[in-house]
């Protein structure tokens, strides 16, 4: 069975209705997102940081995976099929897809600031403070923010240099270093690029567009994956 790798980035999850960062004008109650997703900003306002990110897990809470998530899941039934995603949210979980890698850590997720190996499930939507690790220490969203290393990032690399087919969806190929990934794609690997908007890829690369939302071009991927 052909190895399928998935990178996949906001606009995989816009048609759930989750907006980005961009979508917000990189404002959100007058504050620049850099000021509530540094460890600056943590060090400075906690109490903002954690309402920023508090906002975020309610809408996604009440959010639903939308049916490119579910059409990647389909694909399992003919690939051996393992997302990279740089989104936060578990919309690939919750749609069923079996292996997902967080880039950029897990919106429902808190972790210890004193031992990051200690991370946490959120029960509901809000971290508080006052929330401790079994440590003593506040915890904070498990998330990866401006200025910090991306742990996962070698084992990314290592799916994605073992891939038969690589599809880019929703991500602008802009942010490193998720971006660079593409770096790693083997040579006489199909690739398939999903996105309403022209994304600029590297001239050496053979890749064929669908110039589409992700649900629209995730089916239209399986029809061309799958046909006979």
């Amino acid at each position: 069975m052909k190895k399928l790798v998935v990178l996949s980035g906001a606009g995989m999850s816009a048609e759930s209705g989750l907006e980005t960062f961009r979508d917000m004008g990189g404002i959100w109650e007058q504050y620049d997102v850099t000021e509530v997703a540094t460890p600056q900003a943590w060090n400075a306002d906690k109490e903002l940081v954690l309402r920023f990110y508090n906002e975020r897990r309610k809408k996604l809470i009440e959010s639903e995976p939308n049916e490119g998530h579910k059409g990647l899941v389909e694909l399992e039934n003919f690939f051996n099929v393992e997302i990279i995603t740089q989104n936060v949210d578990d919309l690939h979980e919750r749609s069923g897809s079996s292996k997902v890698l967080h880039l950029h850590g897990e919106i429902r997720k808190s972790r210890s600031t004193v031992d990051p190996t200690l991370v946490y499930e959120i029960d509901g939507w809000e971290l508080k403070p006052g929330d401790i690790c079994e440590k003593g220490s506040q915890l904070r969203p498990h998330i990866v923010w401006f200025g910090e290393a991306v742990p996962a990032i070698e084992d990314a690399a290592g799916i994605v240099h073992t891939a038969d087919i690589v599809v880019v969806i929703g991500t602008s190929l802009n942010v490193y270093p998720a971006a660079g990934l593409i770096n790693y794609v083997p040579q006489n690997c199909e690739i398939y690029l999903i996105d309403p908007n022209d994304i600029p890829v590297p001239p050496d690369l053979d890749v064929v567009f669908f110039k589409e939302t992700a649900v629209n071009g995730v089916r239209k991927l399986i029809n061309k994956l799958t046909a006979c």
